[in-house]
């Protein structure tokens, strides 16, 4: 993480309004209980928990539009937004307990706000299943967690685009994605079109999670604000069951522990959603746990005293992480 910020703040969402089914809500609960706040002392983080932000229940109702929900899970960005926006101003770290992945809108767009004012560069890391970049003329379902990614670059509703006071929030060309396996059809092009940079499973099964990271990692800088977003379905559901949309052949324990030990050797962490955690769908808070411990590794902890191999001197592509000016 960022040497200048050593307290971290823990904001719960506890929302399943983006979501295709019910039980993320109860995520913030499950991690806490899992033993997070006593996993980051440990690594030498003063925590301040702040407890869980209060909007909007769950109407169960059909999409509107093309969006579910939309009235929703605006007022929950909203709010995501300013807790996480408040939290960058006063030198925390935020850690946003989720809460399904339609709340990443709120807290990336804060944190890109924050960059904007500090003159930094941004780095989002999208740990996920899912590319999360659907429109409501792409989405089969209308739920707005399989769109925030898309938002958030622009593509969505004004009252989610327009969050923090720019549209887009971020640029296509800031964000890498890892661990990537299902698409939709219609997503698939739209991605293609919009260049992401995405390390699908495919990727990591021929290169390795080592050769994946560096390149998601090239490039950074002690000027560049490195965001984390982690959808717990980024696992393989054999490892973590506890989630509303499994997709078997995700990383492995090994593989997972690895990727989070190599954004922590970068000393660049920022902000972190940790997101989708289903308790409903759990085996006795196994996949809180597993989460714990690798949000642990994400800040530092090691089998061994090491010196890191990050950062090293890879090229940057040109304007690949420009400035949020």
């Amino acid at each position: 993480m960022s040497p200048s910020a050593r307290t971290a703040s823990l904001i719960g969402a506890p929302t399943d309004v983006g979501a295709a089914d019910r039980g993320a809500s109860m995520g913030p609960e499950a991690l806490r209980v899992a033993g997070l706040e006593a996993a980051l002392r440990a690594r030498e983080l003063e925590v301040l928990d702040l407890g869980n932000l209060s909007g909007p229940g769950n109407p169960g109702g059909p999409p509107v539009e093309g969006y579910r929900h939309l009235p929703q899970v605006v007022r929950w960005n909203e709010l995501v937004h300013e807790a996480v926006y408040g939290e960058l101003r006063a030198g925390r770290l935020p850690i946003l307990l989720g809460g399904d992945h339609s709340l990443g809108v709120g807290s990336i767009s804060a944190v890109a706000r924050h960059c904007r004012e500090q003159r930094r560069r941004l780095r989002v890391l999208w740990l996920d299943a899912h590319a999360d970049f659907n429109t409501r003329e792409l989405s089969p379902s209308g739920n707005i967690h399989g769109m925030p990614l898309a938002a958030l670059c622009g593509f969505g509703p004004r009252a989610l685009t327009g969050l923090g006071g720019r549209t887009p929030a971020i640029e296509p060309a800031w964000v890498r994605q890892i661990g990537i396996r299902s698409v939709d059809d219609g997503e698939k092009r739209f991605v293609h079109e919009q260049g992401l940079d995405v390390f699908d499973m495919r990727y990591v099964d021929e290169m390795g999670m080592r050769a994946t990271l560096e390149q998601a990692l090239a490039g950074l800088d002690h000027d560049t604000h490195l965001h984390v977003s982690f959808d717990v379905d980024f696992l393989d559901p054999a490892i973590a069951p506890g989630v509303g949309t499994r997709v078997p052949g995700g990383p492995t324990y090994r593989e997972a522990q690895l990727c989070m030990e190599m954004i922590a050797d970068t000393r660049r962490l920022g902000s972190l959603d940790v997101v989708e955690l289903n308790p409903a769908w759990d085996e006795h808070n196994k996949t809180a746990l597993l989460a714990v411990d690798l949000i642990e590794s994400l800040f530092g902890k090691s089998t061994l005293v090491r010196r890191p191999l990050w950062p090293r001197a890879l090229p940057e592509r040109a304007n690949r992480a420009a400035l949020a000016d």
